[in-house]
């Protein structure tokens, strides 16, 4: 469908995306199956001009989770370590800086390599007063985890009984933000972990491709699907 057909008002102005099937696309390759995080580190960069093209504000996606740290090999974990802080580097050369993209990082960082943490960090100070565009990583990411941590926050500032609603565990949150639209590529049907608070009200995509195979034009397809439904909120 050709970008002109969207109408601006119904477009998903929130999108994330939960990056699976790099693992299973090297595989097919016959390659080691680490090696299809590279082949994704380039999708991830294509995206962000495909959302600047058709007019998406803000984008999250699912690069590790709390549960991956956990049970990935090490080797395969370094890898991707050594992938996240080459692509921090290169978008914040020639993308972030130029557009002025926001750059947030949302959970727990501790768990990352030092340099890795820092490198984050720096980057999220560095853009926290952009606006033209935002751009969330979840890594080391659990949503229960964050729902967890939330709580903590919340008993540690003594916040009475009472005066605990919705607000105040939202602020407590990595992410205040919701997504319209999230999109799940590698064929599996379900969240895995990601945004259970922030989700409440989501409209939900799976496709089978790949993540490594994600192209414009399934982007597109995925706004077309998006904006032919009905979003009542719970009304």
């Amino acid at each position: 469908m050709p970008e002109q057909e969207f109408e601006s008002q119904k477009m998903p102005e929130h999108v994330a995306i939960i990056l699976d099937g790099n693992r299973r696309f090297a595989k097919r390759l016959m390659l080691e199956p680490w090696k299809g995080h590279e082949y994704g580190r380039e999708k991830v960069e294509k995206m962000l001009d495909y959302a600047n093209d058709l007019g998406i504000k803000e984008l999250t996606f699912y690069a590790l989770s709390v549960e991956n740290i956990k049970s990935r090999p090490k080797n395969e974990l370094e890898y991707l370590y050594k992938i996240f802080r080459e692509i921090f580097r290169d978008i914040s050369k020639e993308k972030i800086h130029n557009n002025k993209i926001k750059m947030r990082f949302i959970g727990n960082l501790d768990l990352l390599p030092k340099d890795l943490k820092v490198q984050c960090e720096k980057i999220e100070d560095e853009t926290k007063n952009y606006d033209n565009f935002t751009v969330n990583f979840a890594i080391a990411y659990g949503g229960r985890q964050e729902i967890v941590e939330a709580v903590r926050k919340i008993l540690k500032n003594k916040i009475k009984e009472e005066d605990v609603n919705e607000q105040i565990i939202e602020d407590a949150l990595y992410m205040k933000d919701n997504p319209d639209l999230i999109i799940r590529t590698g064929g599996e049907k379900r969240t895995s972990n990601f945004l259970p608070w922030q989700s409440a009200y989501s409209e939900l995509i799976f496709i089978d491709k790949f993540w490594p195979e994600f192209e414009k034009e399934d982007l597109i397809n995925c706004i077309d699907e998006f904006k032919r439904r009905k979003r009542n909120f719970g009304k």
